[in-house]
């Protein structure tokens, strides 16, 4: 069965966008201050949110013209998956010396990485080297499979801003994580998103889109989508060969280069660390890193480096 979170079957195609009279539709999911469930708001011209009613899946929130006095920010959507493309940007390959890939680079994160604007995130006990990634996130808005790329954007609600953290030396190193990325990527928390997203008729070229990220106010990443290297479309496309994408399911497009581990020196992610990434039209979704505080003697083998 098909999964549509929290509200109505998902609009046909012609259907996924918004007319709301704003110059531009950005929505956010939060709790209020006040408490109670999350709900989502409108992004007001002033940094205000309203409160909406409505299901963004059905293509229509309303705005009920109540001002919303935001507690914690939550992810714009609750992911149903989060699926991520590695090694998607021509200059960042080139920094890391590695060759273009052929096909799109896929590996998932649990939806327990999913984070909020503002959320602290803990750097592992067990890395030394957790590093930063802006990416440019895709959410799906009706179910697909089987997509040509010209289809692909079709089935887009819109887009959002991803830091896609990971820990270089659980990702790279053979004894620590047997060639595959995913330990290093999994950690709570590991993939904030936010703090709103932008619906895909505002962004017509998800293709020339600058991305930023920012760590304690100094820039660190600064491209743009223009440099990927398998576009959106492509990207959509690929995924949905023989595999569903349900309404809800997360893409993380790939990151630029800048990232830590290929600068000289290289300046790892430490706790008290403010990470702030931007994408143009959507907005800056910032994280303040913080220690691990467990002290659980949970099994694994160092690796000798």
């Amino acid at each position: 069965s098909s999964f549509v979170p929290h509200c109505v079957a998902p609009a046909a195609p012609s259907q996924l966008a918004f007319s709301t009279g704003a110059a531009m539709v950005r929505f956010a999911r939060f709790e209020l201050s006040s408490g109670g469930p999350a709900v989502y708001g409108l992004l007001q011209a002033d940094g205000s949110f309203n409160v909406a009613e409505g299901c963004p899946y059905a293509g229509a929130l309303k705005d009920t013209g109540r001002k919303a006095s935001v507690g914690r920010f939550l992810p714009p959507v609750e992911p149903k998956d989060i699926l991520c493309i590695g090694l998607n940007y021509r200059a960042h390959a080139d920094e890391l010396k590695l060759p273009y890939p052929k096909n799109p680079v896929v590996f998932v994160k649990p939806t327990t990485c999913a984070a909020g604007h503002g959320d602290e995130i803990a750097k592992p006990r067990i890395s030394e080297k957790m590093d930063y990634e802006v990416e440019l996130a895709i959410v799906i808005g009706r179910e697909c499979k089987d997509v040509t790329p010209e289809q692909a954007l079709d089935y887009v609600l819109g887009y959002t801003c991803a830091n896609d953290l990971s820990t270089r030396d659980w990702q790279k190193v053979p004894e620590l994580s047997g060639s595959q990325w995913c330990r290093s990527k999994m950690f709570d928390r590991f993939a904030p998103l936010g703090p709103v997203l932008t619906t895909k008729d505002e962004i017509p070229d998800p293709g020339a889109l600058r991305v930023q990220t920012f760590v304690n106010g100094q820039q660190m990443q600064d491209s743009s989508t223009k440099d990927l290297i398998f576009s959106v479309p492509q990207i959509i496309s690929f995924l949905s060969i023989g595999s569903r994408l349900q309404p809800g399911t997360v893409i993380l497009t790939g990151t630029p280069f800048g990232v830590a581990e290929g600068r000289s020196p290289q300046p790892w992610l430490k706790p008290g660390d403010k990470v702030a990434v931007e994408v143009e039209r959507i907005g800056r979704l910032e994280n303040t890193i913080v220690e691990d505080t467990s002290t659980a003697k949970s099994f694994f083998v160092p690796a000798k480096l």
